[in-house]
């Protein structure tokens, strides 16, 4: 049976019981009712770093890899079978169209041409010698008829001669860079043996593909900036000369060809590059991506007034590129936006400014 005593001691324990419970759930709601750390209540400030909304210029690029191409190339080779007599160039130098690289053994064929131009200057002076008779009434027409055949022939003949022995001269075709020598004195050269290289080096075919989602905005003239690895930092300019007439029905990709200047000559056929085909250029109002604040409903920034206070301002963005974002609709260039601090601010948050540190 329990005494009073005792009760009073359970009401007791009860009592204190309930105090804790109170006491701890009372805690709880003032930690739940308590304002957020950065979401500052009444007159104090946040500080956040600010930066410009700018007019600038946006350029659309569809990025690819291309292959270079000399504007014009050939393999230096022989045409007859004969013994390398002469050679006139080195590796590398620069060659002017028409001139001599190398002779082949010629001997025979110069005493050919000799005789040749002998039998036609013997026609020639024959051929004034019976025209001047025949107009005198000596000789028949007909003769006259023979003779211009014969001084036809002549020449004919001085004329292959002059052909065989340039047959045994290897002639650059066009202005360019030669390559490294591949024969000898009196190495035995045949018809295909290559001697050298030729690359005309004062501009450079640049071929690149482009998805045909693209076909419709490419064209003759458009500009282009490519990058290769050989020359970090340096971009080299050029303009579409050719865009391919045909699809690839596998990689569903056409191919462009682009005109690149090359006065410097560091350019070489075969190199890789990445190129930036310029689609559009125009003015844009751009901000700094970290301005911008995006959830389920909307985008918006937080727009500096006064200097002393931000506005949440809802923006509509449109292209994108590193480290900016094009803003259609809300913001005018001059105005500051939030960069940094976004994330303790509040429609009317009171703010300290700091400007925003160029990036390298």
């Amino acid at each position: 049976m329990i005494t009073n005593g005792r009760k009073k001691m359970i009401k007791k324990i009860l009592v204190l019981v309930l105090i804790l419970i109170s006491g701890t759930a009372l805690y709880y709601i003032g930690q739940l009712n308590k304002p957020a750390q950065g979401h500052r209540r009444g007159p104090g400030t946040v500080t956040v770093v600010v930066a410009p909304v700018i007019l600038d210029i946006f350029t659309d690029k569809i990025e690819a890899l291309g292959t270079t191409r000399a504007n014009e190339s050939v393999n230096i080779t022989a045409t007859t079978t004969d013994k390398v007599s002469k050679i006139n160039f080195t590796d590398g130098m620069i060659a002017r169209k028409g001139q001599i690289l190398v002779e082949l053994i010629n001997d025979e064929e110069r005493a050919d041409l000799r005789s040749a131009e002998a039998n036609a200057e013997q026609q020639r002076r024959d051929l004034i010698r019976i025209r001047g008779l025949v107009k005198a009434r000596t000789l028949p027409t007909a003769r006259l008829d023979d003779q211009k055949t014969l001084d036809k022939k002549a020449r004919a003949d001085v004329q292959v001669a002059q052909a065989r022995i340039r047959d045994r001269q290897i002639i650059a075709p066009f202005d360019g860079q030669l390559g490294l020598r591949l024969v000898s004195l009196g190495a035995l050269v045949t018809p295909g043996t290559v001697i050298t290289t030729l690359d005309d080096l004062s501009s450079i075919k640049l071929d690149f593909t482009v998805p045909e989602g693209f076909l419709a905005t490419l064209k003759v003239g458009q500009a282009i900036t490519a990058l290769s690895d050989a020359y970090p930092g340096k971009t080299f300019d050029g303009t579409v000369s050719n865009i391919g007439s045909r699809v690839d029905p596998v990689s569903r990709a056409v191919t462009v060809r682009a005109l690149l200047a090359n006065k410097d000559r560091k350019l070489r056929p075969g190199m890789l590059m990445r190129v930036n085909l310029i689609k559009n250029q125009s003015p844009s109002i751009m901000i700094p991506e970290e301005a911008l604040v995006t959830t389920a409903d909307h985008k918006y920034v937080f727009l500096v007034q006064d200097g002393t206070s931000v506005t949440q301002q809802t923006v509509v963005i449109g292209r994108r590129r590193p480290g900016a974002i094009e803003i259609l609709k809300g913001l005018e260039a001059g105005q500051q936006v939030v960069v940094e601090g976004t994330l303790k601010l509040r429609q009317g948050s009171k703010v300290t400014l700091k400007t925003s540190q160029a990036k390298e």
